[in-house]
């Protein structure tokens, strides 16, 4: 059983996550340091330490399921479903598309989801948290009750607060200042 080592995924993040220079992020705004998240949500170590920090994090109020954006999403919904089956807790996942499909059913959220489920969306790095929270309007807009969001990393750039505007109390392992940073 793998246990939230905060300490191990810092080091995983530094070692191959963190770069400096200049960068513009998905938000529009320019950045001094980048952050990959994929290279350690794809790792199997990455995946399961962010995987037993989350649930950590959701550990006194488990959802029924849990999602966000494809494909930044995908690789941490993966690892959270995959632990909690090993630790004998059920948690389903979920997909939202950033659009949807045009054949079959057509929908946004797919998943072994229904309308009236309690979901948590997750995400790898928050910065306004744009991309996270289109997922939160598709999850409602197919029924879901989003009782929170989860990130890795929370850049400290208004993300938070536009959570907190839409009710969503947003959670994260780290902020940019774990890692000696000021933005």
């Amino acid at each position: 059983m793998s246990e939230y080592d905060r300490e191990a995924l810092i080091g995983l993040i530094q070692e191959n996550a963190l770069e400096f220079g200049d960068f513009t992020l998905a938000s529009g705004k320019k950045a001094k340091f980048y952050l990959d998240c994929r290279k350690v949500t794809l790792d199997s170590r990455g995946a399961n330490l962010i995987a037993a920090g989350m649930l950590e994090l959701m550990a006194s109020d488990m959802p029924d399921a849990v999602g966000g954006m494809a494909i930044g999403a995908d690789p941490i919904t993966g690892a959270i479903i995959t632990l909690s089956g090993q630790r004998s807790r059920h948690v389903r996942g979920f997909i939202v598309r950033k659009e949807a499909k045009d054949h079959g059913k057509g929908r946004d959220v797919e998943g072994p989801v229904k309308p009236g489920d309690r979901v948590v969306i997750v995400e790898d790095v928050i910065t306004t948290g744009g991309s996270a929270l289109k997922a939160v309007d598709r999850a409602r807009e197919f029924g879901l009750k989003v009782t929170g969001a989860l990130a890795i990393i929370d850049r400290l750039a208004g993300g938070e607060a536009a959570f907190a505007s839409r009710g969503v109390p947003l959670k994260t392992l780290f902020t940019i200042r774990d890692f000696g940073i000021e933005d």
